[in-house]
């Protein structure tokens, strides 16, 4: 099935699931909701160019620790947190035996973060508490890419949980999914959770896909969102409108044609 028209039809595994598409006005609903959390911020990249590299807020002092699932071939933002910042990582993937580097501020568990605690899975909660306990402390950073599981993870978080992150970035995956009429209400669901307190200050559409297209409505399967909680805008979010992309954006993957995302998701 091509990605680019979403009928009544999806791909799973080896056949087809049948659903009907929802209609246009509940996916504008979405949108609309998505797009009024955009706050222009002021920015700086973490991480080099291509895939692992984020557009962050710039308002790292005070956060002490970064969590980050899901191990890639690269660890270059997880370095530069170390290098500049001197922010310790949690890192934690069970596909893998170690990070892609070595680091005395890295701190590594072969586990996969989902919704669930067991012997290959722990929550986010359980990983944050063993890490750090129950003190307050300094602000911390999650950064998440876990090729879906995303969905498991945040749904379980709670959102006292959460609050304790000043920042996250996270990609989402299967963003198709808010065209079908049992998909759209989870995502929904999810954002306004997430939105209650973050902003959103930066999107950037994966180029892995193009883009998604249903009722006229576009959406990369595929988009990286970077999160300030709202109790920090203060010190970052500046007057300028919001303009995608950014001059600091890099295409994830360099041999593929560039993807922006749609308008309708971040032009007021």
């Amino acid at each position: 099935m091509s990605l680019k028209k979403f009928g009544r039809r999806r791909l799973l595994k080896n056949g087809y699931i049948l659903q009907k598409a929802v209609a246009r006005p509940a996916i504008e609903e979405l949108i609309n909701e998505f797009r009024a959390a955009y706050v222009a911020a002021r920015l700086t990249r973490i991480g080099g160019d291509g895939d692992g590299g984020y557009m962050m807020p710039d308002d790292f002092d005070g956060i002490s620790h970064c969590f980050s699932p899901g191990v890639s071939v690269t660890a270059d933002f997880e370095e530069q947190l170390a290098r500049d910042y001197g922010v310790k990582s949690f890192m934690a993937d069970a596909s893998v035996d170690n990070p892609p580097m070595s680091n005395p501020l890295f701190e590594f568990d072969k586990k996969f973060l989902g919704a669930y605690d067991d012997e290959t899975f722990m929550t986010l909660n359980s990983w944050v508490t063993q890490k750090l306990g129950d003190q307050p402390g300094d602000d911390l950073v999650l950064q998440m890419d876990i090729e879906g599981a995303e969905f498991d993870v945040l749904i379980e978080s709670s959102v006292e949980l959460l609050s304790k992150f000043r920042m996250m970035v996270i990609e989402f995956h299967e963003m198709e999914r808010i065209f079908e009429r049992h998909g759209l209400p989870l995502v929904k669901a999810l954002f306004r959770k997430i939105h209650s307190q973050f902003a959103i200050v930066h999107v950037h559409a994966n180029n892995f896909y193009g883009l998604a297209e249903c009722k006229g409505v576009e959406v990369p399967p595929l988009f990286e969102v970077s999160y300030l909680r709202r109790d920090r805008l203060e010190h970052v979010a500046t007057d300028a409108a919001v303009s995608l992309p950014h001059p600091q954006d890099c295409a994830n993957v360099p041999g593929n044609a560039d993807v922006v995302m749609p308008d309708i998701w971040w032009r007021g």
